[in-house]
């Protein structure tokens, strides 16, 4: 098995097996990644790369909307966040502005850091009722 193929065969098992949690912060790891990629491309004037990762982040923050649950009161005062980085990141790809893109990079890695503190949290809850068990 090529290099390539064995990495591709260990995402798909990552994602596969991951909770619902993990898949969240992959999701914002993810939508990290490509609007740093977006930001590098601006600067580097490949704006057809700019525009693809831009719509990558784009993706992931519409399917971030999906997945709300609106039956939770977090869930809607995150909803117009992100609907704010939506909005910043059309401005971003049709301005070609870097600074605008750092403006959402800003709040994604906010969102990602509070959701690693949140799976940190569950998993020692858990770990220490199953501990009294």
């Amino acid at each position: 098995m090529t290099p390539n193929k064995s990495y591709q065969v260990y995402q798909n098992n990552a994602v596969n097996t991951a909770s619902g949690g993990e898949l969240t912060l992959m999701l914002y790891n993810g939508c990290i990644k490509f609007i740093k990629q977006a930001i590098k491309d601006i600067q580097e004037k490949n704006f057809e790369a700019k525009n693809t990762n831009i719509q990558k982040a784009q993706n992931i923050i519409r399917e971030l909307m999906l997945t709300l649950d609106t039956n939770v009161d977090i869930a809607n005062q995150m909803m117009p966040l992100y609907d704010y980085m939506q909005h910043r990141l059309k401005e971003a790809n049709v301005q070609n502005d870097p600074a605008i893109l750092e403006d959402v990079l800003t709040f994604v890695v906010d969102f990602r850091d509070t959701w690693k503190q949140v799976i940190r949290t569950t998993r020692q809850q858990q770990f220490s009722q199953g501990a009294q068990v």
